[in-house]
């Protein structure tokens, strides 16, 4: 097995430094993006689990806390700042930003994984950098949430829903409709049997990270579906290691 790196980054914003892990399997030719859902953050095990999965594809990811720590501290008494998708998505877009500006990201395809309200400010941040996010992948997410931005999203966007999470499944259907400037065959609702939404079912995870590899291989031209490292064998995940910044 081979072992991977966490390469810490920052991303600078306005608001201040968000704190980033970058890992970069040796094929990758692509890196996906995840926006974590409300009131959760780079370390989310399960945002952990897909990227995983995705570095045995071939895919670089990148885990971004869409929050400063202060804000976060703030979010915790608060949820100030969870559901508000704009501020989230002015997060998101200087990372999409970022990777095209690093030495190891550079000009490589974006794509974007979103969960809960991660998943609107992804789409809102797709339709902002068009020609850099190449497609969008939605976990359990609230797409609804990204409004009016949806009808300008670009990016081919997969929606994966649990069968048993009613409501979110509802809301992803109009989220669809309102992606008005896709054609119908770039645009797909995955719906997991038995599946809540978290994901906590036995095996549900496991096809979230299937469907998500496969959306992914499929637009970014990258990436490949049998999910091995170079020895054939799976990456062993990553362990962290302190390294500088990238600026």
């Amino acid at each position: 097995m081979v072992q991977l790196t966490t390469e810490p980054v920052i991303v600078k914003t306005p608001a201040g430094q968000l704190e980033g892990d970058l890992v970069m399997p040796p094929p990758a030719r692509a890196v996906v993006l995840f926006a974590h859902g409300s009131g959760s953050s780079r370390r989310s095990p399960r945002n952990r689990a897909v990227a995983e999965s995705l570095h045995n594809a071939g895919f670089g990811t990148l885990l971004l806390d869409m929050l400063t720590p202060a804000e976060a501290s703030t979010d915790q008494r608060t949820h100030e700042y969870r559901f508000d998708i704009d501020l989230l998505t002015e997060r998101l877009t200087p990372a999409v930003d970022a990777l095209g500006s690093w030495r190891s990201t550079r000009g490589m395809p974006v794509g974007l994984f979103g969960a809960s309200t991660g998943a609107a400010a992804a789409m809102k941040a797709a339709s902002r950098r068009p020609d850099r996010v190449t497609a969008v992948v939605s976990r359990g997410g609230r797409p609804d949430l990204g409004g009016d931005g949806l009808a300008e999203v670009q990016a081919p966007t997969l929606l994966i829903v649990g069968g048993d999470d009613r409501e979110v499944l509802n809301l992803n259907r109009q989220a669809a409709e309102l992606l008005t400037s896709l054609p119908l065959t770039d645009v797909k609702i995955e719906i997991v049997p038995h599946a809540g939404h978290l994901f906590e079912e036995r095996g549900a995870l496991e096809k979230v990270s299937e469907l998500a590899g496969r959306w992914f291989c499929k637009y970014l031209g990258a990436g490949h579906s049998k999910q091995t490292g170079p020895d054939g064998g799976h990456f062993k995940p990553p362990e962290p290691r302190r390294r500088p910044p990238m600026m």
